[in-house]
């Protein structure tokens, strides 16, 4: 009896956490005239594309969208390889003052971004770097490396020492044995850390919002908050604006959802 209510208990959460979506793909496929008369619950009458059609064109949805694909993913790249060396140092190379480190990087997670725009605003105007690509993937690079030291520091902490020792024995050098060894034992871990960072990149809105002001550099999330204070868009547009602003998140979400998985059960390296 336990199982089956838990089984309902998850069938009514996961229904909850998708009629949003449903709601809103439906009134993508709407006609105004359809919304108008028939409500945002109503079922389509005629299924129609042009609301997704029309926003894709005004906004350039396809620019921004790979914008959002070279950043997110740069940014994700980076910060896995900044994350690895960083504690690799830090957790196996036990360096000193390691905790104090550490505490550098768990109180730079804690940093609001608000507290942050005008120093970062101020350095990217100095080094010219202000409304480019790479002034951002800079920056989410050292924010989602910081997240992503103090992760890999605390298992690369515990990592077995008779492997260590194996590979100097073996006559490996500190690179091999972290190239050999360490990434591909740690490969779960740093699966799931990829995801993350792509996705809290993705899903980003204050920095690019001031950092990338040209229509040709701007991200989703940006360029729909900017089109939806600036014009006017019918409720259909404004549900496809959504729909096509969430799908390529949802859509990397499940195709890296085996590696989410394995790296989520994994735990820690043994």
């Amino acid at each position: 009896m336990k199982r089956h209510a838990v089984l309902w208990s998850l069938i009514v959460l996961a229904v909850v956490m998708l009629a949003p979506f449903v709601i809103v793909a439906l009134n993508a496929l709407k006609t105004p005239a359809q919304y108008a008369s028939d409500g945002p619950l109503a079922l389509p009458s005629d299924i129609t594309f042009q609301g997704v059609i029309d926003f894709w064109d005004r906004v350039g949805f396809g620019q921004k969208l790979l914008n959002s694909f070279i950043i997110s993913g740069s940014v994700a790249v980076l910060a896995v390889v900044v994350s690895v060396l960083n504690a690799y140092a830090l957790g196996i190379g036990r360096i000193r003052g390691r905790s104090w480190i550490l505490i550098a990087f768990l109180v730079a997670n804690t940093l609001p971004q608000e507290a942050m725009v005008y120093p970062l605003y101020f350095l990217a105007k100095e080094t010219g770097l202000y409304d480019t690509q790479l002034s951002v993937i800079i920056i989410f690079t050292i924010i989602q490396a910081a997240f992503g030291t103090y992760l890999l520091s605390s298992t690369y902490a515990g990592f077995p020492h008779e492997l260590l020792e194996a590979a100097r024995i073996d006559g490996a050098n500190k690179w091999q044995t972290l190239v050999r060894i360490v990434v591909p034992i740690s490969r779960p871990t740093l699966g799931v850390l990829f995801v993350f960072s792509f996705i809290w990149t993705w899903n980003e809105f204050f920095l690019p919002l001031v950092l990338l002001i040209s229509n040709d550099t701007q991200t989703v999330p940006v360029a729909l908050g900017v089109l939806q204070g600036q014009r006017l868009m019918d409720a259909t547009m404004t549900s496809a604006s959504a729909l096509l602003g969430v799908i390529p998140a949802i859509a990397f979400f499940l195709i890296f959802q085996r590696t989410l998985t394995r790296g989520i059960t994994a735990g820690a390296v043994k």
